[in-house]
């Protein structure tokens, strides 16, 4: 925020003091290994604040800014620190132990109980404007709610913003944003309108679950239950529609995600297998549902030399234009890689990836998974291994490493809990029975790249906030502000921040 945020060469007080405690107690007994990838570029983060909508929230008073000015002030100022202002950032200089108390200290705000949605519905999916000014909810009985997050106060109630359960909300940039559901369609709202959607999209025929941007094309993506990948041209809308373009298709499709850099496209299914296309194009259609790799459900992946008994955690298959040149519409840009993840514990068993999640600097990727029995969840970080030398050609491609895990509470089964990452990459939020749980990769928050096991080991709990009355559905960072929301199944949204 404007009237609270710290200069660049100027950190406030008890920061400072918190850096030199820190550095001196890391310097005594700090055993954080050394990472291969400790040389690797971090990507500067913004941390602008909410000031013009917290003025008009409290009547211009500035209540809404002194209630949040030390939190915002505090956490910008280390965000900024542990990012780093510039290419090169020297990982001694993260306050670890200072994330840590901050991210430990996470409360139910206080006027949190104001954000009630009961006559909604459950709550699908939570979205953060850019900025951090708005909270966005996505609600079970067709309509989308709009609050201030840092005064906790009701901006608007998109009524009947769709014919059925609204699933996702994606924004576009701080004033645009889409919304999908089971209608089948894309609505597009713009924040400076809210009494009419800007368009409805058509073109897909099942439940819409999905929505990406690509910023380098100024594509929507979208998903749904139908099994289609859909590109969407917004700029050229006219009143006969949408200019869209089916570019993927594959069976049992759950979640697709894009990599920040929009480079790559995951997508999970309910038959267990992830799959990964490489260098993505999306100019370029390419469908793969013919593929019998990808038609049993649940049927166990298996490389050239190994049985499907035998099958060695992480099978994967590539497929690309030189392996399959007759296939239309693959491109060397558009490599297909499908894999089953390892999971642990589920070696000899199916299951279903309801939950995907990408790390906010592109490092991993996050999954959350059932039992095909639905008695078991876990929730797995995998490591995406661009600098991993390269294999024999025999060999199939190998692109992600499971790096961290923890086993799940497994309560509300059959519903699809998201998860998601800190801003900074550091921490994980994951529904956790009636709460969530603040999981991290070590004991002090450290960066992924900075504490990279050389075996799977298991995420560090740094906290459990249990604030609900029913099973948690959602969760979400906020972009500019140290603030988690989450949301339940009979309807509540919980604000959480640190206590001082």
């Amino acid at each position: 925020m404007s009237s609270g945020q710290p200069s660049d060469t100027e950190a406030p007080e008890e920061p400072r003091a918190a850096e030199n405690k820190d550095d001196s107690d890391e310097d005594e007994g700090s055993t954080r290994p050394s990472s291969p990838r400790a040389g690797r570029q971090r990507n500067v983060t913004g941390t602008q604040g909410s000031a013009r909508l917290e003025s008009a929230a409290d009547g211009g008073t500035g209540a809404g800014c002194r209630v949040s000015t030390a939190c915002d002030s505090l956490f910008s100022w280390i965000c900024r620190r542990t990012v780093g202002r510039g290419p090169f950032v020297d990982p001694a200089r993260d306050h670890f132990r200072t994330m840590t108390r901050l991210y430990s200290s996470m409360s139910p705000a206080a006027d949190s109980v104001n954000l009630s949605t009961q006559t909604h519905g459950a709550v699908f999916n939570l979205e953060y404007s850019p900025d951090g000014s708005v909270l966005t909810v996505a609600c079970e009985q067709t309509e989308v709610l709009l609050f201030d997050p840092i005064s906790s106060r009701h901006i608007k109630t998109l009524v009947e913003a769709h014919e059925d359960c609204v699933n996702n909300i994606r924004f576009l940039d701080n004033r645009l944003f889409a919304t999908c559901s089971d209608d089948t369609t894309i609505a597009l709202w713009d924040l400076r309108k809210l009494n009419s959607k800007v368009c409805t999209l058509h073109g897909h025929a099942s439940w819409v679950k999905n929505i990406e941007y690509d910023t380098n094309t100024r594509l929507l993506v979208t998903s749904g239950f139908d099994g289609n990948v859909i590109t969407w041209d917004t700029n050229r809308f006219t009143e006969d529609g949408c200019p869209h373009k089916k570019f993927f298709h594959t069976r049992y499709l759950m979640r697709m995600r894009l990599t920040p850099d929009c480079s790559k496209m995951l997508i999970s299914t309910s038959s267990g297998y992830l799959l990964i296309l490489h260098d993505l194009d999306l100019t370029q259609s390419l469908e793969v549902g013919s593929y019998r790799i990808l038609r049993a459900r649940r049927a166990p992946l298996s490389t050239e030399g190994s049985s499907a008994g035998s099958r060695p955690a992480g099978s994967r298959h590539t497929i690309d234009s030189k392996t399959h040149p007759h296939r239309e519409g693959l491109s060397p840009r558009n490599s297909l890689e499908v894999l089953t993840p390892e999971i642990p514990g589920e070696k000899d068993r199916g299951n279903c990836i309801t939950s995907l999640q990408l790390h906010p600097k592109g490092w991993a990727t996050l999954l959350r998974c059932s039992s095909n029995m639905d008695d078991q969840e876990w929730t797995c970080v995998y490591e995406f291994q661009e600098g991993a030398p390269p294999r024999p050609p025999v060999s199939p491609r190998c692109s992600l490493r499971l790096t961290h895990y923890i086993e799940e509470a497994n309560v509300g089964r059959g519903y699809i809990k998201e998860l998601c990452f800190s801003p900074d990459g550091r921490l994980i939020c994951s529904p956790y029975g009636y709460g969530v749980r603040l999981l991290a990769f070590d004991e002090h928050c450290a960066e992924l790249v900075d504490c990279m096991p050389v075996r799977t080991a298991l995420l560090r709990e740094i906290r459990s906030i249990y604030s609900h009355s029913d099973v948690v559905l959602t969760s979400k960072f906020s972009p500019t502000h140290c603030q988690l929301a989450s949301g339940c199944l009979s309807g509540r949204v919980a604000l959480y921040q640190p206590h001082f």
